[in-house]
């Protein structure tokens, strides 16, 4: 009769085992009428109903208020804490066990040492290692494996790998564990290096591992070590798998290879909203923002619903098309308090404001924002620093000192930047000298790029030569580069030419390197030099990436291409071009044709300046645009001087506002000047009284 008992009310649990007020009212039941209350079979049940309804502290109850224990009890307790991240308790739980007196068995050290790999903590998991030992469990696989995991997960990895290896016969999950620990501690190379070995001999890895395996090889940028992994997937027919597929898509773009990563994602069967954001995301930050916003579209036409990792990766897109229009409708596809409360998309969002040159709007979003960690912060410092609201920067960065915010490396990058763009050498030799002397930071490459490229823009060519040798480090392709542009600037040619030297052997297919130097020689009239520069990048293949700009009209992105005339209104906009023209030479403009790299005749100089990418899109976005909006032009190179002269001219004679953001910064063209146009004003950030208003 008893067992009887005991089964119904077992049958019955498992029926509403997901229903916490159906298991309540069962546990009722047993304390008002069964005679098997203090069942431990009965008992362990409920608790596992406790457990499986997410109500831990239900369980926690029942258990204290159990006379009769035995260790299946104490083991359900422990496993449903660590399933329930009740880590803390389930170690606890371990300890309490072991201090009544209770031994553990070949079930209980599992989940023992599980909560302690996800507490790293490492003293636990030595105390329970010496128990396993005691008690004669050291080779039981699924113990061992579990104290594998543990030495790897606390960083251990040497006493990870002396466990690995004793183990008799080594499982797919011990593998794994000793894989995912190299990789949570940066040892990419290592992580690739087992996955061959486990391969070698002859075990066999789940899904999981590979898709760790993949996330070392994207941390590393190994493409070719993720192919060979991914024709190993493919003769094993794992390719159908949503998490090995997306891992690959992942490690694809993480490696620049977008033509693959394209590959993967079209083959895919089923696409979740990581698949779709992980393929929108590549596109993003390899350089491709139409093709990001175009794999978007697809994907509200199928109804994928974005995350917030969705919404980031098209917002970086927006901002490097300049597409504000597209921006804010993306920002309505969620909810106001999502950007307020998640630093991360209110970042991004930021960012995109600042890049398609509202600045107000940024900063809006910045004042609205309910958490600001340093990232935040670094974000509205880098938006000033790009629109050149100097000024603004440095008040802001003694604001953020006042409220005990410590500034970190990405700070000063900011802070630079802005001295840059604005040419304040003083003030960016003081911040570069404060970062080491005050705030104990040690300037990374990044601080000694913007530091050189602030000293050759403003002409200190010899000083920012003697930076770079006075580094700790081996200067990389950026900072030779910004001494490069110095050179072009001011036209020293011999120091021009020693920086390339550098630079070919850091870049050797690196064409920008080869094109600034060549604007050097042709602006000294040394066509002979610029043509032999040019034989030697035609012998060595190497092609400088083509002038590229966008406009967004009604929410829509137009590309533009030097002498570009694919567009369906190539014919009004080079009749305006053609306009503007004729209103520039009487304005006194001359173009600059000392910045065409070939020695043709001066006609022909004229015309292609007049081509460029940016020029086609400022005279398609006064044919379509309202006369009351903005034009904002983005391009991914730098605007050229004759470009910057000319649409100065164009914003005084056509009484039009013109943005356009080139890789560098913004420019802000307004009655033909060149300079932001809007100022933020602030007296506490304390209170938040800023004003935002028109020049």
């Amino acid at each position: 009769m008893r067992a009887t008992t005991a089964i119904e009310i077992r049958n019955c649990l498992l029926q509403g085992c997901k229903n916490f007020h159906y298991v309540k009212h069962v546990h009722a039941h047993v304390l008002r009428v069964s005679s098997d209350r203090d069942d431990v079979y009965l008992i362990n049940f409920i608790l596992q109903a406790y457990f499986q309804t997410s109500h831990p502290d239900h369980a926690l109850l029942l258990f204290n208020n159990t006379r009769e224990r035995n260790v299946f009890l104490w083991n359900t307790m422990i496993r449903g804490f660590v399933d329930h991240d009740w880590l803390s308790q389930g170690v606890q739980f371990y300890n309490r066990m072991r201090g009544e007196g209770f031994f553990p068995n070949h079930f209980t050290f599992p989940f023992a040492l599980k909560a302690s790999s996800r507490l790293f903590d490492y003293s636990a998991g030595i105390q329970i290692h010496s128990d396993v030992v005691k008690l004669g469990f050291e080779l039981d696989v699924f113990v061992h494996t579990s104290l594998v995991s543990l030495y790897a997960k606390c960083g251990f990895l040497n006493e990870a790998q002396r466990m690995f290896d004793e183990m008799s016969s080594t499982s797919t999950v011990a593998w794994t564990a000793i894989i995912t620990g190299c990789i949570e501690h940066g040892k990419f190379e290592e992580a690739v290096s087992l996955f061959r070995k486990m391969l070698e001999m002859n075990s066999t890895p789940d899904a999981f591992t590979l898709v760790r395996v993949l996330t070392a090889c994207a941390h590393l940028g190994d493409a070719k070590a993720g192919e060979w992994i991914h024709r190993y997937i493919e003769v094993k027919g794992m390719d159908d798998n949503c998490f090995v597929a997306t891992s690959l898509v992942d490690m694809y773009t993480k490696c620049g290879e977008m033509e693959e990563a394209r590959r993967v994602f079209d083959r895919m069967k089923e696409k979740d909203v990581v698949t779709w954001s992980a393929m929108i995301g590549g596109y993003s930050s390899n350089g491709h923002p139409k093709e990001a916003l175009e794999i978007f579209f697809r994907m509200q036409r199928e109804n994928v619903k974005p995350d917030c990792f969705t919404i980031v990766a098209v917002l970086s897109a927006c901002a490097r098309l300049g597409a504000l229009q597209l921006g804010n409708w993306v920002r309505g596809l969620m909810d106001g308090d999502v950007f307020q409360l998640n630093p991360v998309m209110g970042t991004a969002l930021i960012d995109m404001y600042a890049k398609c040159g509202t600045i107000s709007h940024a900063w809006e979003v910045f004042r609205e924002m309910q958490e600001r960690d340093i990232v935040v912060w670094n974000a509205i410092i880098s938006a000033l620093a790009m629109s050149g609201h100097v000024k603004i920067l440095l008040a802001l960065f003694n604001q953020m000192e006042k409220l005990g915010i410590k500034p970190n490396g990405n700070t000063f990058v900011g802070l630079l930047c802005g001295c840059t763009h604005a040419g304040l050498v003083d003030d960016g030799r003081r911040a570069f000298h404060n970062m080491r002397n005050v705030y104990f930071l040690a300037p990374q490459i990044e601080h000694y790029g913007c530091m050189v490229d602030l000293l050759a823009r403003t002409g200190f060519l010899n000083e920012a030569h003697q930076l770079i040798k006075g580094m700790p480090f081996e200067p990389n392709a950026v900072v030779w580069g910004a001494l490069l542009g110095g050179c072009r600037i001011y036209r020293d040619t011999l120091l021009g030419e020693q920086v390339l030297k550098h630079l070919i052997k850091l870049e050797p297919q690196n064409a920008g390197h080869y094109v600034l130097l060549s604007n050097i020689y042709s602006s000294c009239g040394r066509w002979d030099d610029a043509a032999n520069l040019r034989l030697i990048m035609k012998d060595k293949c190497i092609r400088k990436p083509p002038g590229c700009s966008w406009i967004e009209v009604k929410g829509r992105v137009h590309e533009f291409h030097v002498g570009d005339k694919t567009h369906p209104m190539s014919e009004e906009i080079y009749h305006k071009l053609d306009e503007l023209g004729e209103q520039l030479k009487v304005m006194g403009y001359v173009p600059k044709t000392d910045l065409v790299l070939f020695d043709i005749e001066e006609e022909e100089k004229e015309h292609s300046l007049g081509q460029h990418s940016e020029k086609l899109a400022i005279a398609f976005g006064l044919i379509s645009l309202n006369r009351e909006d903005p034009i904002r032009v983005a391009k991914n190179l730098r605007v050229c001087s004759d470009c910057h002269a000319a649409i100065k001219l164009i914003s005084k004679i056509t009484g039009r506002e013109i943005i356009v953001r080139d890789n560098n910064r913004f420019h802000c063209f307004k009655d033909g000047t060149c300079s932001s146009n809007i100022i933020i004003s602030a007296s506490s950030i304390d209170d938040w009284p800023f004003v935002i208003f028109s020049a």
